[in-house]
Parts: structure tokens; C-alpha cells; sequence
């Protein structure tokens, strides 16, 4: 009998001593793994160690210039060096973008003014996102467009990460040949909206834009 109590007591401390073991052999790597993302927060790179500053995106989710001038050709239609120059004068500014949205813009200014836009957000390695956004514009500004607009997208880490606001940088606006670009920045992102379409705008304005999962009439 007290060698069957003493048989019970030695299975049930191997188990506790392997449930112990289990448990702390999960730990570590359990701690190694990235942060969860909220639903929705697709990765389009993997997160930088703890302490490091975010890198660079790697080479196989950057779009080329030959890409993006494809695409380009195909969403304005027809070909345009005007649209070639503006890809690569971003290029050449900012690097290889690892996103970019394809979509359409209707503004309105006298002196301040409203934009609202809606398109498809496209990366290599994470899917294609529906976004919209709008945005005040303030400034020495008058007019009315509607356009089609190509945003490059770079240092994007994941992509709900667009739904922002980016507000523009100064002396970054670009115009040749029927386009124009300007650029935008937020938490280290920076969008570079090229634009060609009808209508007139004249003068110089300030703003940003906030995109955002849904259509809204807010543009603040």
C-alpha cells in the first residue's frame, strides 16, 4: 500500500515536472513572435526588432519605375512622358514605393476649399484595400477638377496604416507635361498624389488629406 502511494506521488510530480517544462520552454518563443495585429492590419513587412528604427521596405514588395508607369498608362490612358517624368522625378526623391492607389478626386476652392476621393490601394504581398479620403484646402486658391489620381506610398508598414492624416510638405510640388504631384507625410509614410485631369485650379494652397475605411462627408 505504501509503495503504491509512493508510485502515485512520483507519476503525479513527472507530470507536474513536464507541464512546468512545457510551459517554460513555450515562454521564450511565445515572447520572440511580432505583436498581434488588430483585424484588418495586414503586414507589409515584418515588424523591426524592439529598440531599431523602422528599415526599409525589401525589394520584392517595392513597385519599379517601369511598373509604375505601366500602371499608370493603363488607369490614364494612352502614353504620356509627362507621366513618365513625374514617376521618376518621385523616384528619385523618395525611393521605390512598396504601395500605390489608383482612384478619382473632385475638389472645389475659393480661397479655402474641400477634396474627396476614392480608389483602390495595391501592394505586393498584402492584397488590394479600398480607401477614401477628403481633405481642406487653405490658401491663394480658386477653381473647381475632377481627376484621376495616381498615389505613390512608401515606407507603408501595414496597411490599415494608411488611414491617416497626412499633411504636405513643403516645396515638394512638381508639374510637367498634363501632371502634377505633390507629397505628403505622417508617422514616417510618405504619399505622393500625381495628378492629370479637367478643370482649373489656380494659385497655391495648404492642407492635407485623411483617408479613411468609409466614406464620409468630414473632411476634418
Amino acid at each position: 500500500m505504501i509503495a503504491m502511494q509512493i508510485a502515485v506521488r512520483l507519476a503525479v510530480a513527472c507530470v507536474l515536472s513536464l507541464g512546468l517544462v512545457a510551459v517554460l520552454g513555450s515562454g521564450p518563443s511565445a515572447a520572440q513572435g511580432g505583436p498581434e495585429l488588430p483585424p484588418g492590419a495586414v503586414p507589409v513587412q515584418p515588424p523591426p526588432p524592439d529598440g531599431l528604427p523602422p528599415q526599409p521596405p525589401p525589394a520584392g514588395t517595392q513597385f519599379s519605375p517601369n511598373e509604375l508607369i505601366d500602371a499608370g498608362h493603363r488607369f490614364f490612358g494612352g502614353v504620356s512622358r509627362g507621366l513618365a517624368t513625374i514617376v521618376e522625378k518621385a523616384v528619385s526623391q523618395w525611393g521605390q514605393p512598396n504601395a500605390y492607389v489608383l482612384g478619382e478626386e473632385a475638389g472645389g476652392a475659393f480661397v479655402g476649399g474641400l477634396r474627396y476621393g476614392d480608389g483602390t490601394m495595391y501592394t505586393k504581398n498584402a492584397g488590394d484595400l479600398r480607401v477614401f479620403w477628403q481633405g481642406p484646402t487653405l490658401g491663394f486658391d480658386a477653381g473647381a477638377d475632377g481627376a484621376r489620381t495616381m498615389m505613390l506610398v512608401y515606407n507603408l508598414p501595414r496597411t490599415d496604416a494608411i488611414f491617416d492624416r497626412f499633411g504636405g510638405i513643403d516645396g515638394s510640388a512638381y508639374f510637367v507635361g498634363g501632371f502634377g504631384m505633390t507629397a505628403l507625410t505622417a508617422n514616417d509614410i510618405v504619399i505622393v498624389p500625381i495628378r492629370s485631369g479637367v478643370g482649373l485650379r489656380l494659385g497655391a494652397n495648404l492642407g492635407y488629406l485623411k483617408f479613411t475605411a468609409r466614406p464620409t462627408w468630414n473632411p476634418f
